[in-house]
This record gives C-alpha cells, sequence and structure tokens, in this order.
C-alpha cells in the first residue's frame, strides 16, 4: 500500500489502460432474491444509454430469458473446446467480474496467447470488442474464443455438431430460438448472457445516485484528483460509464511487443493502441495492462509517474503530473470503490 507521505511524485495525466442465473440445484430462491429475478431484468448503470438491458441487444438478436439462460449454460461449458477441459468460464471468472488472475490464461493444452483476459462487465453498450477491437459486435465475438487455437481450439462446426448431439440442448435451443443449434444461434445465445452481465451497485455508483454511506472520505478525495485536471483520468475514463470505448496508446506498449490497433487496421498510428477499458471492479481483476505485467493499482498508478513507457506513439495526454504520495494513496481509494460485491457474488451470473 502506498504510504500517506508529503513526498511530492509526478504521475500521468490518465490511467487509459487500466487495465458473462438462476440457481441451479433443488434449492428454491426465495422472492426477490437475486437467484429468483430473470437474467434479463438489469438497467443500465449511470452513464450508459438508460432503461433495461433489453434495448442494448440488435434488431436481429433480441435479447430474451431464453436466450440469456441458454448462453449461461454455453458460458460455462467446457465441451465447447477441444480437450473438454475448458470453458469460457475458465478465463473470465464470475467472482473476478469475469476477468482472470494470472497475467495470460491458459487456454486448450495449457497454451498461452499474449494478452490479459478483460472484464466482461457492461459490455451491452459497447461497439467494438477485444482488446484491438477486431469484432464489430458481441456475437461476433463470441465464436472467436472458440475456434482460437490457443484458447479453445474447437472448430465452430465441431461445436455445433456436439451441441446437436445433446437432446437437452437441441431443447433448450428450440426454446430459445425456435430451431435446432447452429453457429448463429450458438453465438446470439453467449452474446445474450453476455449482455446481462450489468455492474452498477459498488460504492461510486450509489454515490452517483446520492448515497455517500459507503463512499469513504478518500475515495470522495480520489474521485476529485480522477475527474479534475490534476489528475485527468477523465479523459479516457468518463465520468459514469468511465470509459469513452477509445483505443490509446497508454505508455504500456514496449518495441517490438502487441502491436494492438494496429495488427486490425495496418495503420502505422495505431501501434500499441489497445481498448479503454471501463474500470468497475477493477480492484478485482489484477494483474493489470493488455499483457497483465503490473500486479497492483498501486504498480499502475507510479508507473505513470514516470508517464508511462516512453515510446515515440504514445498518447500525447500521458504526460508527468505533479501528484503526492497522498493524491496517489486517493485514487487507489476511489478504484477500490468501483467494487461492486452484488455483482460478484450474483447466483445468476453462476452454473
Amino acid at each position: 500500500m502506498i504510504g500517506r507521505t508529503n513526498k511530492h511524485r509526478s504521475a500521468p495525466v490518465l490511467f487509459a489502460a487500466l487495465a458473462l442465473a438462476s440457481a441451479c440445484g433443488d434449492a428454491q430462491p426465495s422472492a426477490g432474491s437475486p437467484a429468483s429475478r430473470p437474467l434479463t431484468d438489469a438497467t443500465a448503470p449511470v452513464g450508459f444509454p438508460a432503461g433495461p438491458v433489453t434495448r442494448a441487444a440488435p434488431a436481429d438478436s433480441p435479447l430474451t430469458e431464453a436466450r440469456a439462460q441458454l448462453g449461461r449454460r454455453l458460458f460455462f461449458d467446457k465441451n465447447l473446446s477441444r480437450t473438454g477441459l475448458v470453458a469460457c468460464a475458465s478465463c473470465h471468472k464470475p467472482e473476478l467480474a469475469f476477468a482472470d488472475k494470472v497475467a495470460v490464461s491458459p487456454g486448450v493444452d495449457g497454451r498461452l496467447g499474449n494478452r490479459n483476459a478483460p472484464s466482461l462487465a457492461n459490455l451491452a453498450w459497447n461497439d467494438r470488442f477485444f482488446l484491438d477491437g477486431r469484432a464489430a459486435s458481441l456475437e461476433e465475438q463470441a465464436g472467436m474464443p472458440i475456434e482460437n487455437p490457443v484458447e479453445m481450439d474447437l472448430p465452430r462446426a465441431e461445436a455445433v455438431a456436439r451441441l446437436a448431439a445433446d437432446d437437452s440442448y437441441v431443447q433448450a435451443f428450440a426454446g430459445a430460438f425456435g430451431q435446432p443449434p447452429s453457429d448463429l444461434t450458438m453465438r446470439q445465445a453467449l452474446a445474450s448472457f453476455v449482455r446481462t452481465l450489468v455492474s452498477g451497485d459498488s460504492p461510486y455508483d450509489r454515490h452517483l445516485r446520492g448515497d455517500d454511506s459507503s463512499f469513504p472520505a478518500e475515495a470522495q478525495r480520489g474521485e476529485t484528483v480522477f475527474f479534475g485536471e490534476r489528475g485527468g483520468c477523465f479523459h479516457c475514463h468518463a465520468p459514469g460509464a468511465l470509459t469513452n470505448d477509445g483505443f490509446f496508446n497508454n505508455g504500456s506498449y514496449t518495441d517490438g511487443g502487441d502491436p494492438g490497433r494496429e495488427g486490425v487496421t495496418g495503420l502505422p498510428g495505431d501501434l500499441g493502441k489497445f481498448k479503454v477499458p471501463g474500470l468497475r471492479n477493477v480492484a478485482v481483476t489484477a494483474p493489470y495492462m493488455h499483457d497483465g505485467s503490473l500486479l497492483t493499482l498501486d504498480a499502475v498508478c507510479w508507473q505513470y509517474v514516470q508517464a508511462g513507457r516512453d515510446h515515440t506513439n504514445i498518447d500525447p495526454q500521458i504526460r508527468q503530473l505533479d501528484l503526492c504520495d497522498e493524491d496517489v494513496y486517493d485514487l487507489v481509494a476511489f478504484l477500490n470503490a468501483l467494487t461492486d460485491d452484488a455483482f460478484l457474488n450474483d447466483s445468476r451470473y453462476r452454473p
């Protein structure tokens, strides 16, 4: 933990890369409990377009309870991997805000890629997916990890064949889509589940709604730094939503590393740019940055003391600021106040 001293240090203008159920079993949930409510009942947190999450689904893939429940089952099903040992949830764990606790999550046969698993919370309102933005919809995104050789390594046609051989899945797809399993409906079901992953009840969210009872003084001071020009974090992490959904080189790229957005667009100006994440539940999603190279929020903040890792393509907003240790302590307190315990423990998001 950062010591609260008066020694001054410098920090950058923003933290651009700080860096989906009903309960199963025989127990009957009580009325009003999370397990008794539908997955599709969530409403948007402050900072997102108002209204129920169902409005965020595209017209050609409407969000229904049956589709979300089917997607929840698929999300936790390891049979969608070549070995039958890896599920979507293997890398996106509910108790970790659907992120992971390792720098790079292992896929089939322990294979590793080169990117940290991001949180899946509040993706319903995004329009680009993956850290490099290569998918334009959740439906497009949902199929890619299944066939990726370092993730689940299963041809999607084989995944559909496995589902079609399971009578319970055939019945579930008929109920949700009125047809047998297909590549499209498999991806639509997974996307439907991810759209229900809405996090909006952290101390910060309650603060936005006028309740400061769980928003401590140090978090309030950190909020002032975060959303003021002294810290300038808000330039990428907008109030409420805590992201502008853009792509930036925030100083975590080094020569020869993951090219990020450039690998999609081919534009040299996109070298080292990655998608700005939302920060809700960031305290439970360590390690940080696109490569998981920083282990703590303290480390993230103090990397910016030197304005990131120097590179010619670094965003011009990354620059040193005159912030003291106590300012950074307060910033970390604010980031801790973004944790939504109800979301992390919601039984609807479990298998």
